[in-house]
């Protein structure tokens, strides 16, 4: 993770995790993950913030637990969810994260937080973590142009889409589309694929 990127998480926090949970439902990822994910199969969500997504997961058929490389975000999840499981785990090594060890993996807008030179070693470590037949959906907000960096020092990285599908072209493709995210009204990518058994 972008050490900037990190720092502003644990040192805002609070205030993220209050403007996530205001956001709109993000019905159209929660829509695909229905869709797609093996429905009552183990679940990890790498870079779960606030724990919002790890809610509803648990909510909805979908055992799950989440993974953040901010204490401070981490602390925030289990503030607010505290009979969920939370730890954490940076990419792209996600250390103490066995392989194989889940049936869905969920990583939404993320990577565009990694330098560039670390986004194919996440992606792979990443699906190295869905069994065989296991399902990884993966999304990250677009940056044209140059890598931006936001207000809060947060790190845009812009990068090429063929990156990400290099890692998982022996993959299933269930889903490669760019959207605009019904949760942050951002334009983000998302891919969905599927571990060969």
């Amino acid at each position: 993770m972008d050490r900037a990127t990190l720092a502003a998480y644990d040192k805002e926090a609070a205030a993220f995790a209050q403007d996530w949970h205001e956001q709109p439902a993000p019905r159209d990822l929660q829509e695909i993950v229905g869709q797609f994910f093996i429905k009552g199969g183990v679940t990890a969500d790498i870079g779960c913030g606030s724990g919002r997504e790890v809610a509803w997961l648990n909510a909805n058929g979908f055992p799950a637990e989440g993974f953040d490389a901010s204490e401070g975000l981490l602390a925030e999840a289990r503030s607010r969810y505290p009979k969920l499981r939370f730890a954490r785990a940076e990419l792209p090594d996600l250390r103490g994260i066995a392989s194989g060890s889940f049936d869905n993996v969920l990583c939404e807008t993320v990577i565009m937080h990694l330098d560039p030179a670390l986004i194919a070693l996440s992606v792979r470590r990443m699906f190295e973590l869905a069994k065989p037949g296991g399902v990884l959906y993966l999304s990250w907000r677009v940056t044209a142009g140059d890598d931006a960096r936001d207000s809060h020092g947060r790190l845009y990285a812009a990068f090429d889409t063929a990156v990400v599908r290099a890692e998982l072209a022996g993959a299933e493709l269930l889903l490669d589309a760019e959207v605009v995210s019904a949760s942050s009204g951002k334009v983000i990518h998302r891919i969905v694929v599927r571990q060969r058994g």
